[in-house]
Formats: C-alpha cells, structure tokens, sequence
C-alpha cells in the first residue's frame, strides 16, 4: 500500500489546509484506486496553478493593452541579441502555430510594438523587430508581473522557486528543443 502518501502533510506555507491534498490524498486508497495519489494531484496543482498564472497574468496585461501572446512575443524579442527574429523562429520557440504568431505580430505592429521587414538573405522570411515602444512595454509588463499589489502579488519572490521546482520536470518530460 501507498504509505507514505499518509506522511505527507496537506499544509501549504501558510499552515492552513490544503483541501486538494486532503481531498484526494486521504481518500485515494479508501476508494480502492491503484498506484499512488501522486500522479493525479501533481497534474492538478499544475493545472490549477497555471489556471491561476493565466489570470493573473491577463489582468496585468489587460492594463497595459497587451494579450499573452503579444506579451510573450515582445519579451522573446527583446531577449534576442539583435531585438529580432524570423516569424517562423519566433512560432517554434513560442511553441505556437505560425499564423497564430502572424496575427499577433499584426496587432503588434499596428500599435507601434514591432516592425516587420524581409530577412536580407532569404527573400521568402520575414523579420520581427522590436521597437523601442514594445521594449519598453514588455519592461512595464515584466514589472507589473511582480508588482507587491499587482494581481499575482500572492506570489512574492516564489518565482524563481517555483521556476526551479519545475524546470527538472519540464526537461524530464522532454521539453529540451527550442
């Protein structure tokens, strides 16, 4: 039997009850389920958490005019040595459709954020440059994000925690190609 899943507390930080551990965990084996909790209960906090980084974060953006992927592509930009990349790069490391990225690109453009020009080698790509305005406004972003009122305040400095608790999973799980 799954022991040790008894020996693991369902508190969080603050000492107060966790009621996805205790729910699940407490009544894993009495309801004759096989193998372990730990599965089922790490997909769900996941699941959960990102649900609530997916809110969070589109409050914040909301402020400054910008959706996520729009936030992702302009910070992805400005992490570039050059301020620029092809579409086509930016969809793979954004892990998104390419039209997807077009879109947003589109909009992006419209608002002053980035430009677009043809790759000076290669006729059919095209390059996304980030302006000073969409630089700018990324940084507003990036601040926002860890704002001690902003809407994921709850957070604090767990970001850097919580970016290392998942980062050997992520690799586990084969996430390794840009």
């Amino acid at each position: 039997m799954h022991t040790q899943a008894r020996h693991d507390t369902g508190a969080d930080t603050a000492g107060s009850v966790d009621p996805l551990v205790t729910g699940i965990r407490d009544r894993w084996e009495g309801q004759g389920l096989p193998g372990g909790p730990w599965p089922f209960m790490a997909i769900c906090s996941v699941g959960r958490l990102q649900q609530l980084l997916k809110k969070g974060l589109d409050a914040e953006l909301e402020r400054l005019g910008l959706g996520r992927t729009g936030y992702f592509l302009l910070t992805t930009l400005a992490l570039t040595a050059n301020g620029h990349a092809r579409l086509s790069t930016l969809a793979r490391i954004l892990m998104m459709h390419p039209t997807t990225v077009k879109l947003t690109v589109d909009q992006l453009e419209a608002a002053g954020l980035v430009t677009r020009a043809r790759h000076p080698r290669d006729r059919r790509a095209t390059l996304v440059a980030i302006t000073p305005g969409g630089r700018e406004r990324a940084g507003a972003a990036n601040e926002a994000l860890e704002a001690p009122d902003g809407a994921l305040a709850g957070l604090g400095g767990m970001y850097r925690a919580l970016f290392e608790a998942l980062q050997p999973a992520r690799l586990a799980a084969g996430d390794v190609e840009l």
